[in-house]
C-alpha cells in the first residue's frame, strides 16, 4: 500500500528526484479531512490496546529540513491521542557533554517501554548529519555510525520495538516561504532562529547527508518513509495512515481481566 514512499533497502535512491509536493489524488484539504479525523480517532483507539496490553514498544521518527513539519506533524496526527503511554524527545545539536560519549549515548535512555510510543522529533541521525555537515567529528568517525545504527536498530527491534522512520521531505522554494512566513508574522517570529536561515546555506550538503543516511539505513525491521511535505495536509494524512495500518497488523489485544473480577462487589 505505502510501497511509493518505502525506501528499499540496497535501490537506488536519490531525494532530488521525489517529488515534494506530490498529494496522490487528492487535490485540497478537504479531500481528506474526513478520513484523517477517522484516522486519529482510530490511533487513539490502538494506542489504548498499546497501553493496556503492556507488551509491544512503537519508537517513531521524524526527521527533515528545517521548517518540514516535525512539531507540526506531532500536534496534529497525535492530537487526540492520550497523554498516558506517549512520549516525545526533541534532539539538539550534540552537546559538549554530549559529544564526549558515545553518539547513542544520549538516545538509548529515550527509547520506548512497553506499551509505550516514543516520538523523536530529530533522533541520533543527528549524529550523521550535522554532525557531518558541520565536520564536528572526522568523516572515519562517522561513516562507521551507519552500522552502529543500523546495529542499534536491530537489537531495538529484537527486544520488540517496532520502528517508523520518516523524512519529510520539502523542497527548498516550500522551505523559503515558510521561513519568510514567519518573518512576516509576528505571531509566528518566535519560531524563527538566526541558525535556521544559516544552516539553509548548507541545503545541498543536507540533502547529499540525508541520502547516504537514508539509504544506508533504511531496512526491513527499520525502514525509512518518504513523505511529500510540501502539503501539510498531505503529510499529516500520511504520515497518520501509515501509522495506524501498522498497528492494526501488530493484531494487539487488551488483556484479560484478573480471576474473579466480574464478582467483585464494590461497597
Amino acid at each position: 500500500m505505502f510501497e511509493r514512499y518505502v525506501v528499499t533497502p540496497d535501490k537506488p535512491f536519490d531525494l532530488n528526484k521525489i517529488d515534494s509536493g506530490f498529494t496522490e489524488n487528492f487535490k485540497s484539504k478537504k479531500d481528506v479531512e474526513e478520513e484523517f479525523h477517522k484516522l486519529r480517532k482510530r490511533l487513539c483507539e490502538l494506542q489504548d490496546v498499546l497501553y493496556a496490553e503492556g507488551k509491544r514498544k512503537i519508537l517513531i521518527v521524524l526527521q527533515g529540513m528545517d521548517t518540514a513539519g516535525k512539531d507540526g506533524t506531532i500536534k496534529h496526527v497525535f492530537k487526540e491521542v492520550h497523554l498516558q503511554g506517549i512520549k516525545v524527545v526533541s534532539f539538539k545539536k550534540p552537546t559538549e557533554e554530549e559529544l564526549s560519549h558515545d553518539f547513542l549515548w544520549r538516545v538509548h535512555k529515550h527509547t520506548p517501554g512497553k506499551g509505550e510510543i516514543a516520538i523523536f522529533n530529530r533522533s541520533h541521525y543527528e549524529d550523521v548529519l550535522i554532525v557531518r555537515v558541520h565536520r564536528l567529528v572526522p568523516e572515519k568517525v562517522w561513516m562507521k555510525r551507519y552500522e552502529h545504527i543500523r546495529n542499534f536498530e536491530k537489537m531495538l527491534f529484537d527486544e520488540g520495538t517496532t520502528i517508523l522512520k520518516f523524512y519529510l521531505h520539502i523542497s527548498k522554494e516550500e522551505q523559503k516561504k515558510r521561513l519568510l512566513e514567519r518573518l512576516n508574522n509576528p505571531k509566528k517570529r518566535w519560531k524563527l532562529h538566526v541558525e535556521d536561515v544559516k544552516e539553509r546555506k548548507h541545503w545541498d550538503e543536507y540533502i547529499k547527508a540525508y541520502n547516504d543516511a537514508i539509504f544506508e539505513t533504511s531496512t526491513i525491521y527499520a525502514p525509512w518513509f518518504v513523505i511529500p511535505s510540501d502539503k501539510k495536509w498531505f503529510r499529516n494524512y500520511l504520515v497518520a495512515k501509515i501509522i495506524v495500518k501498522k498497528l492494526e497488523s501488530l493484531d494487539m489485544k487488551y488483556p484479560e481481566p484478573e480471576k474473579g473480577i466480574e464478582n467483585l462487589k464494590i461497597e
